[in-house]
């Protein structure tokens, strides 16, 4: 045998050999954060699979069977104008209240599809990143001064992050160009002000049925969010009512599906979950009974939960196993990073973006973990660092970003957001700290 070539499997054996034999599990640190680990998942699978990830597999689905890729390069590709590309991608979370992991179907649906990386990018970062109610929040929350500065930082991030990704990999998006240029004129089925109502449906599902709850019972934020549901199910019946009219779905079908939906919210009232997730399930059977392009829509749909779903899972585990879910604490001590973000120091800046960058953050939870952070004396500038790197980033999403993009470009994805929030931290620091 040769051992040469067998080196690095035999490493590896030894490696988890010995982390078995000393696994800490006598430990109440190292059992809490096991504890943590497996919270965090069901915290994650019960608020935001069924109301976010799914919804967003079904549209990354359809961008990949109904957006045609010349569409795509036309308007995201490589040698778009910039100002379309980028104007369209860097306020895409004005419309997008997804959290870091959620963005990413979208992502790599139009990236396959043949968008640019420097616009593909900017809209991966902006579809957390630029959410008009957190941004609103941070200012009543946190202070006026915050908001401005997050809501001004992630637009010009996204452009930057975009422009610098095009930038340093620009032989190869030339080259993805030159082979779009040769792409024959696609085949049109449907006029494409039909294909927008149909996106702007689902597109409207995902975001009301995410709608988070704000903190004052009064204002607009309020009211869409108590009419959350009847919003979500006026969306809900138009792509109902789209599938046969433009998609050829045979109408009975929608009909009866429709019938299961409503009897089941008479049946369990106060209780949405159970007819919406219903209402998936009768959408998935409306597609895989139909041959054709919807057959096709879900089996897109399923491609991409089969890949974005297992990192996921081992993602969460992992940010909930080293950080703990928002509020409590993993295996690393939550005093060990209030103590090392005060003041307004590089390190101080650079350790609140790269643990914003790792840990993973809901919609809006950010908000309340750093208010307490910063009663315990967390800097201004660090704030503001970890308020641009960590809704835009999560372990579980860079693990999706590397199989999406690859290793090289989702490290310097990665690094550029690290960066540039120590850097805005910094900045923010010396003038407001």
């Amino acid at each position: 045998m040769n051992w040469k070539s067998e080196w690095k499997k035999l490493t590896l054996i030894i490696g988890v050999f010995l982390g078995c034999f000393y696994l800490p599990v006598e430990s109440p640190r190292f059992q809490n954060a096991v504890f943590e680990s497996l919270y965090l998942v069901k915290w994650y699978a019960q608020e935001h699979v069924l109301l976010c990830l799914v919804p967003a597999f079904f549209i990354a689905g359809a961008i990949a069977v109904f957006v045609s890729q010349s569409a795509v390069m036309k308007y995201l590709g490589p040698n778009a104008p910039k100002v379309l590309s980028y104007g369209v991608a860097s306020v895409s979370g004005t419309i997008l209240a997804v959290c870091s992991c959620t963005v990413l179907p979208l992502f790599a649906g139009i990236y396959r599809m043949g968008a640019g990386l420097g616009p593909a990018t900017a809209f991966l970062y902006s579809g957390p990143a630029i959410n008009i109610l957190a941004i609103v929040m941070t200012a009543a929350v946190l202070g006026l001064k915050l908001g401005v500065a997050r809501a001004v930082g992630a637009v010009l991030f996204s452009v930057i992050v975009g422009l610098t990704m095009h930038g340093i990999f620009h032989r190869e998006e030339t080259a993805k160009a030159n082979a779009a240029a040769h792409l024959p004129e696609p085949e049109v089925t449907r006029p494409l002000w039909q294909n927008a109502v149909y996106f702007f449906a689902m597109v409207a599902i995902l975001v009301f049925a995410n709608w988070a709850q704000p903190d004052t019972e009064s204002g607009l934020w309020y009211w869409i969010y108590s009419w959350k549901w009847i919003l979500t199910t006026v969306f809900a019946v138009l792509l109902a009512a789209i599938l046969p009219a433009w998609f050829g779905v045979k109408t009975y079908k929608v009909v009866l599906t429709g019938g299961v939906v409503l009897l089941l919210s008479l049946v369990f009232p106060g209780m949405p979950m159970i007819p919406f997730v219903a209402g998936v399930i009768g959408l998935a059977v409306l597609a895989g009974t139909e041959p054709g392009e919807m057959d096709d829509w879900l089996t897109s749909t399923w491609d991409f939960a089969k890949q974005i779903t297992p990192l996921l899972f081992w993602g969460v585990l992992a940010a909930g196993f080293f950080l703990g879910r928002p509020g409590e604490e993993g295996i690393i001590p939550s005093y060990w990073i209030s103590s090392l973000v005060g003041g307004n120091s590089l390190y101080a800046n650079l350790f609140a973006s790269v643990v914003g960058a790792f840990m993973y953050f809901a919609t809006l939870t950010e908000i309340p973990i750093l208010q307490g952070l910063l009663g315990s004396g967390m800097g201004q500038g660090p704030a503001l660092a970890l308020l641009l790197a960590g809704p835009a980033l999560s372990l579980p999403n860079m693990l999706v970003i590397r199989s999406v993009i690859g290793t090289k470009k989702t490290v310097v994805y990665v690094s550029l957001v690290i960066i540039m929030a120590t850097i805005s931290g910094m900045i923010f620091g010396a003038i407001w700290g």
